[in-house]
């Protein structure tokens, strides 16, 4: 991507502080009051916020080329994340065909307990997304048969939306094959294993903190009733339309599986599994070829005769990506402005100026990370930019760069699920049908993990020094 003209350099200028504070706070201002109050569709208001970010980059010397390429530099960034959107549709609509989603739902039936249904899925998350190293496919798979069950419990799914979430982002914030985990160690100049050990000082007591939670919620349900006839009902109606033997439909999963644990990436896993399960459905499901592969652009409901069970076998496909798609991609666009014409760097280099103790250095860095996803909508950006942002800020105070990897993470990878605009954000509502202000109280992880690690850095716990380089 070419950098705007060296010549023009000098007709251009930072805009001021008064000048980024107001064109972030229109931004803010336009989605709190088109999205919650005036119920504008998303995208129409992110749409708006481009025209008025555009013509703050406008009058600071920008021509409309300039903000055509920060708008592309900012997208091109987070082009991975657009691919694994992509795959994500196809990887649910091949594991539905493949009875991949019908076997778990089957066998995951028989495994009910009410009790212990919100803490037990929270570990179950949390092993799939570390294995994996992706929330998304964690969402996309475990969470898709965990929100069904919740139905067929009637547990409320806004809790159990939130229980998924913070199990499938507690792997994806420590998995050392996730995407997130990588970038952070990388952006601050770390080792990964020493970011990883770093996240555990307050990643382990958030999580101890969300299970127990968990687990109170979940003893309200403990005198649940489960409807046996329907269970049987929905095993019946799932035996009849898929061959559920446990060894070959889930071949798919597991071939995720083991190629994440063997550092292939998130891409070439999903794809292998996709491969695979589309032979499943042709070959073992005996479905047409032609139907199992137009399935990967829009899949169709099922044919089980329930109609929550064949809307959940409908589930997948590009096409159903698209919602989420394209308001990720135009929030991408709003962040490449907002990030290249300096409205946030602006803000954030004067907040570093006056930072003068540790514990307000991480408290601005996680407050940093979330703004800029509000900002930007993706928190990859966020991570690079306050690995950037603050790195000479961590090195003064002799902090170790896991430290600042760390807080990066809690600051954009924790929060990034809890706004509805963002990448994360709008792939979790188009996948669980649960919108993120519904949920978002639930993710005790994610709301928690920011504020423990405020809390432990205020009592001097788990900040790695630099080490010392004797004369």
């Amino acid at each position: 991507m070419r950098q705007i003209n060296i010549s023009r350099q000098e007709d251009l200028k930072e805009p001021s502080l008064f000048q980024a504070i107001v064109c972030l706070l229109g931004v803010f201002l336009m989605i709190s009051l088109g999205f919650f109050v005036l119920e504008i569709s998303i995208h129409a208001i992110i749409f708006m916020c481009l025209l008025w970010v555009g013509i703050h980059a406008a009058i600071l010397g920008h021509t409309f080329t300039d903000i055509q390429r920060m708008m592309s530099t900012g997208i091109g960034n987070a082009l991975p994340a657009i691919y694994i959107f992509i795959l994500i549709g196809m990887v649910i609509a091949s594991f539905m065909q493949s009875g991949t989603i019908a076997s778990l739902l089957y066998y995951g039936l028989n495994l009910l307990n009410p009790a212990v249904f919100l803490a037990s899925g929270l570990i179950l998350c949390s092993l799939m997304s570390i294995a994996t190293g992706t929330s998304w496919g964690t969402v996309g798979t475990i969470g898709i048969v965990l929100i069904s069950i919740a139905e067929v419990i009637d547990i409320p799914l806004a809790i159990v939306a939130g229980m998924i979430v913070s199990g499938a982002t507690f792997g994806d914030k420590l998995s050392p094959i996730s995407d997130t985990t990588n970038l952070a160690a990388v952006s601050a100049g770390t080792n990964l294993y020493r970011h990883i050990h770093a996240m555990l000082y307050t990643t382990l007591p958030a999580y101890v903190l969300t299970l127990i939670l968990f687990i109170f919620v979940g003893l309200q349900y403990e005198d649940y009733v489960l409807p046996a006839e329907e269970i049987v009902a929905i095993q019946t109606a799932l035996n009849s339309t898929f061959q559920l033997n446990l060894w070959v439909t889930l071949l798919p999963l597991l071939c995720m599986f083991g190629m994440s644990i063997k550092n292939y990436s998130p891409a070439m896993s999903m794809s292998c599994s996709v491969i695979l399960a589309i032979l499943i459905a042709v070959f073992y499901q005996e479905r047409n070829i032609i139907e199992v592969l137009s399935a990967l652009w829009l899949n169709e409901p099922g044919s089980t005769g329930i109609d929550n069970i064949d809307f959940l076998l409908g589930h997948g496909g590009i096409y159903s990506m698209a919602w989420s798609l394209l308001l990720s991609i135009m929030a991408l666009a709003l962040g490449g402005i907002l990030h290249h014409a300096k409205f946030l760097s602006v803000i954030l280099e004067r907040l570093i100026l006056r930072i003068k103790r540790v514990r307000t250095l991480i408290a601005t860095t996680i407050l940093s990370g979330f703004i800029s996803n509000i900002g930007m909508g993706e928190a990859y950006i966020s991570i690079i930019l306050n690995c950037q942002l603050f790195k000479d800020a961590y090195h003064k105070a002799q902090l170790d760069g896991a430290i600042l990897s760390r807080s990066a993470e809690e600051g954009a990878t924790m929060t990034t699920a809890l706004i509805p605009w963002t990448t994360t954000g709008a792939f979790y509502t188009a996948t669980l049908g649960i919108s993120v202000l519904d949920y978002a109280p639930y993710a005790f992880l994610n709301v928690l993990n920011p504020i423990v690690a405020v809390v432990m850095a205020s009592l001097g716990i788990g900040l790695l020094q630099r080490p010392r380089v004797d004369a």
